[in-house]
């Protein structure tokens, strides 16, 4: 009986350091991909998503599931643009960004503890989940003469436009 005891006290020993030395939400299946579904009214609108960088991820139609990275890098996260567009109809844009996941911020306190805060998680991509992961874009009629919002002419005074801005524009000379 005393063998018996020393075995589930080993068991319960080799376990508890299994998931200490182990991120808290890669234990529980946070790590690598996610799928986001994407839906449109009307259906079969096109839908162009571009990551942080401007690269292309994905172009198809709605409705439709698409699986996005969320680890761009060590402690970085991605972030994406759904462009869903459709001839008659305003396109919409749309921005999927991530934030950290539940369990990599609560559950390593109690089962991941350091490594997994700092190493195991973050490496995996496990401390990252999406703002959202259901789109339903409505898209907008455009009525006969109108013109797409995207496609507006903004008249602005010199005195109207930041600082910021300023700097970067280039005076013309007539």
């Amino acid at each position: 009986m005393k063998h018996f005891s020393k075995l589930v006290i080993l068991s319960l020993i080799v376990s508890a350091v299994i998931l200490i030395i182990n991120g808290c939400a890669t234990i529980f299946g946070w790590g690598g991909p996610e799928l986001v579904n994407i839906r449109s009214t009307p259906d079969q609108a096109k839908v162009l998503i571009t990551d942080e960088s401007g690269t292309d991820v994905f172009e198809g139609t709605t409705p439709t599931n698409v699986t996005l990275e969320k680890k761009k890098g060590f402690f970085s996260g991605k972030t994406y643009t759904l462009k869903i567009s459709k001839e008659g109809y305003s396109d919409k844009v749309i921005m999927i960004d991530t934030q950290a996941n539940g369990w990599y911020l609560g559950g390593n306190l109690v089962f991941g503890g350091l490594i997994g805060w700092f190493i195991v998680d973050p490496a995996t991509g496990a401390m990252w989940t999406f703002d959202t992961n259901e789109v339903n874009a409505t898209l907008e009629e455009m009525k006969e003469g109108s013109i797409d919002k995207a496609m507006e002419l903004k008249v602005l005074l010199l005195q109207d436009v930041p600082e910021s801005i300023r700097e970067k524009m280039i005076r013309i000379e007539e």
